[in-house]
């Protein structure tokens, strides 16, 4: 691992912890030489467009449709209080967490701490070198959780890519010590089948359990064959992180064919990814609930028992939804957003070939209670401006506005901005405030935009993937209540009871 100075001041097993004493001497040594940004991590995207996208694109800015190129639009009650671009840590942003004054930005070369104590000026804390997408981020305590989900030389901050075939692959779970916010320590590695998507951390008393989502995406990945049909669980006890270890692997979709019991995909559905693992997971706590966004499926499951999750309900959304990526509750548990990662996130899928009800938020009713619990589908919600065919814009990861009696979302779309919406009534879902930037270009795509947005504490926190880290204020007389409520700290994936 590098701490880098601000320069301005596999087929389905548990895994093993990698926690024993001598090796996380040598992950806490690793040299500065040998960790060097790794852009082989960057997600891909297409390079060019054809000549009539590129010209319509164009046309599209002449005329005023889209704004200019890097041109910053929003409504008249959102506010762009500053931008702070990337420095160190050249890669991909990616997701956000938080925790009292400080902001933990993902990104594919490590993550970064930011000083948010005043939101109009944040100020760069420290920036930890240790590539490996996505680089997921969640915090809890004294401990800060990296996913890493792409094929490394080694569970050190100074792996290297390498072919998924070799057998000293590995992918898997990080922990780090943050007590000292300046000198963050990494303390323990977990590998995980599949590595780590994405994770969810289920906090309880002296240990965190944390949900692992990854999926199987082809047979090349020799130690990652269907059925991959559940999810890691890793049990940290605080006072001992390096103890960290697999405890079970539910299996979420149990079935009899090749790959268990979730969407089979194509070609029985066209356009519709093969369920072979999960996503993105999202838990409520205080009432026991999660919902897991996993590729052709969504699923309401319990976890009153945070080591064996229940599966309640599982829906599928054969004609509009491509791939379940993420869910979000509303407050009074009545409801869940799952979002659809059409063209998994590099495609431009804000337009109108594509319309308004793919590439979209499903908005769901919970209807009955307990393990009769049924999701049941209301409306679909989309941005209502189109984006150029340069612009990579789909629906991304989001979080709930705390409102009593209403139910408000800030969500992120990659170029298509910042997008604060009204799903109150569920049937019937507006946009109120947005925030975005024309293209990157006018030629090609270039993926960009941003990864997450995420209200905490009277402010709109946006970690835009080649820009950087924008604070927004949003003052509308239907959000401003939100500002009375204050968390200690959030990972939007372990959804607070906020009026509790």
């Amino acid at each position: 691992m590098t701490l880098l100075k601000n320069p301005r001041t596999r087929r389905r097993r548990l895994g093993v912890a990698a926690a024993a004493a001598g090796l996380l001497g040598a992950l806490l040594t690793a040299g500065p030489a040998a960790a060097t940004p790794d852009p082989g991590d960057a997600p891909a995207a297409p390079e060019r467009v054809s000549k009539s996208e590129a010209a319509d694109a164009e046309a599209a800015i002449e005329s005023g449709e889209i704004p200019g190129q890097d041109e910053i639009v929003h409504s008249a009650n959102i506010e762009h209080l500053v931008n702070i671009p990337k420095e160190a840590l050249p890669g991909t942003n990616s997701d956000l967490a938080f925790q009292g004054n400080y902001a933990f930005a993902g990104n594919y070369d490590g993550f970064r701490i930011f000083d948010i104590s005043n939101p109009k000026e944040p100020k760069s804390v420290s920036q930890v070198l240790c590539p490996g997408s996505q680089n997921d981020i969640s915090v809890s305590g004294n401990l800060l959780f990296l996913s890493t989900d792409s094929s490394r030389s080694d569970n050190s901050c100074s792996s290297t890519t390498q072919p998924a075939t070799e057998k000293s692959s590995w992918e898997g779970m990080k922990v780090f010590d943050i007590s000292d916010k300046a000198n963050p320590k990494y303390v323990a590695a977990v590998e995980t089948a599949c590595g780590s998507h994405t994770h969810t951390l289920v906090p309880e008393g002296k240990n965190v359990y944390v949900y692992v989502s990854s999926y199987s995406p082809s047979a090349t990945f020799p130690d990652c064959q269907p059925p991959h049909d559940g999810i890691s669980v890793i049990k940290v006890p605080r006072s001992a992180p390096e103890k960290a270890a697999i405890v079970n692997f539910p299996v979420l979709f149990p079935g009899d064919g090749p790959d268990g019991g979730g969407n089979p995909g194509a070609p029985t559905n066209p356009g519709v990814s093969k369920t072979t693992g999960c996503h993105d997971i999202t838990v409520l706590p205080s009432k026991d609930l999660a919902a897991g966004a996993c590729m052709g499926d969504g699923i309401l499951f319990s976890i009153e028992d945070p080591e064996h999750p229940k599966v309640i309900d599982q829906v599928q959304d054969n004609v509009n939804f491509a791939f379940w990526h993420s869910a979000t509750f509303n407050q009074t548990t009545d409801k869940v957003v799952f979002t659809d990662e059409l063209g998994g996130g590099s495609g431009a899928t804000c337009n109108a070939a594509i319309g308004p009800n793919r590439g979209a938020n499903g908005i769901y009713d919970i209807v009955g209670k307990g393990d009769a619990s049924k999701l049941v589908f209301r409306s679909y919600y989309k941005i209502p401006r189109h984006q150029a065919d340069t612009e990579n814009c789909v629906a991304h990861n989001g979080s709930i506005i705390p409102v009593k009696g209403k139910d408000l979302m800030v969500q992120a779309w990659y170029q298509g901005g910042v997008s604060v919406w009204d799903f109150t009534d569920s049937s019937k879902p507006k946009e109120i405030a947005y925030f975005e930037r024309g293209p990157l270009t006018t030629d090609r795509i270039v993926v960009g935009g941003s990864w997450s947005a995420y209200y905490y504490n009277g402010y709109i926190y946006s970690n835009d993937i080649a820009k950087g880290l924008d604070v927004l204020k949003i003052s509308d007389r239907r959000t401003d209540p939100a500002k009375r409520v204050r968390l200690s700290e959030l990972n939007v994936q372990t959804q607070p009871d906020y009026f509790d």
